[in-house]
């Protein structure tokens, strides 16, 4: 699946099918290879939402369930903003551009970072040393 296709889907229970919000993008730990947190817009009661990995059941083509008892309690205070990837510019650990971040895919069961597509090619999952507020760097190729 790929980030791109995550966005925009709707986040439900998986008992109670209450809709918690929209995937607005996804956080990737560029030190497992893996997604860690889903932003959710349009969330009850708040404009954003930090849901962890763990906190889903499956992601489908039509939707994402979230496990019931799992899902956020209104009261609890947000989770930190992880950094995005998509948009970020990327630099090699040499300091070379290499493009900007168009889409990642990833495993929809295990959230394992597949390939990071650029306007310069695509990048390996396995290559990813960090990601902050300014780029996404990679292992020189």
């Amino acid at each position: 699946m790929m980030f791109s296709q995550a966005r925009g889907l709707p986040v439900v229970t998986l008992g109670e099918a209450d809709q918690l919000g929209v995937v607005k993008s996804l956080a990737v730990d560029t030190a497992s290879g893996r997604v860690t947190h889903a932003r959710l817009t349009g969330a009850r009661g708040r404009k954003e939402l930090t849901l962890p990995w763990d906190a889903f059941h499956a992601f489908g083509p039509d939707a994402v369930l979230v496990r019931s008892d799992r899902a956020p309690d209104a009261a609890a205070p947000p989770e930190p903003t992880p950094h995005e990837a998509l948009r970020a510019k990327v630099l090699t650990e040499d300091g070379d551009e290499r493009g900007t971040v168009k889409d990642v895919s990833f495993d929809p069961a295990t959230g394992r970072i597949g390939t990071v597509c650029t306007a310069l090619g695509e990048i390996p999952g396995d290559r990813l040393l960090g990601l902050g507020d300014y780029a996404l760097v990679v292992r020189t190729g």
